[in-house]
């Protein structure tokens, strides 16, 4: 599996992807890992086929007793379903994930796990002395959705809004934002529901000091392109397949 650090302080942030043994018809995602001094915090840890190698390369950078907390965007099976197999490797762990999912999220196994309930305006994840916050994104792919800002690292980890629908093994990050778009369109068309709930989000994320938005499928953007995203996001019609 490759892995890119994307942020290195006090603290990393690393992104793991583009998993060689991924089934062909399963869908490649991103999994993003905070690893402070004495605690490491999953993103969208992924879905079970994914289980094994990703403890694998989270063992690299952290012992398991370290791997403190998960945190699930929203309830697709591709950001999930490794649940119950995390449960048991990482009983005394907590799951961040939406309050009102977790009567679904459950039926991917969480037996010993503490589930942490995210309200529907928010919060924080405090990691040693790091604090991530929580940013609704209701409705933008899921009814109730969060994407994860850190403030120091300036790096917006925004679930399936920025999703690309790439070949395996493309780049990490987008290098020609107009090339780009295509891989985007469709995919936000038809799994963002609502224009309305598109504005609400964009107008928050425009308040943030972002560097780089991480998507959880295709490609990372940074810099300039960030704006670019926001701009094209902006003028897309989404929810029109009716």
């Amino acid at each position: 599996m490759k892995m890119t650090k994307i942020y290195e302080g006090s603290y990393q942030w690393i992104m793991f992807g583009r998993d060689p043994g991924k089934p062909e018809k399963i869908i490649d995602t991103n999994q993003y890992v905070v690893r402070t001094a004495n605690r490491c915090l999953l993103i969208d840890p992924g879905g079970i086929e994914l289980f094994a190698p990703m403890l694998a390369a989270v063992l690299h950078h952290a012992p398991v007793e370290e791997i403190t907390d998960l945190f699930a965007s929203h309830q697709d099976p591709d950001i999930i379903s490794s649940l119950g197999l995390w449960d048991q490797a990482l009983p005394h762990a907590k799951l961040h994930a939406a309050g009102l999912w977790e009567g679904f999220l459950r039926h991917f196994g969480c037996e010993t796990i503490e589930y942490v309930p995210i309200a529907d305006n928010g919060g924080v994840i405090q990691l040693d002395r790091v604090e991530l916050r929580l940013v609704p994104a209701h409705y933008m792919h899921s009814s109730a959705n969060f994407n994860i800002y850190d403030p120091e690292a300036k790096i917006l980890m925004s679930g399936d809004i920025g999703a690309a629908l790439e070949a395996p093994g493309a780049p990490v990050f987008v290098e020609n934002f107009d090339a780009h778009v295509e891989k985007m369109r469709f995919f936000h068309q038809r799994w963002m529901p609502s224009n309305q709930a598109k504005r609400a989000w964009i107008d928050r994320v425009r308040e943030l000091d972002i560097d780089i938005l991480a998507p959880q499928h295709g490609r990372m953007f940074k810099g300039d392109d960030v704006k670019r995203f926001l701009d094209w996001f902006e003028a897309l019609q989404v929810g029109i397949a009716v």
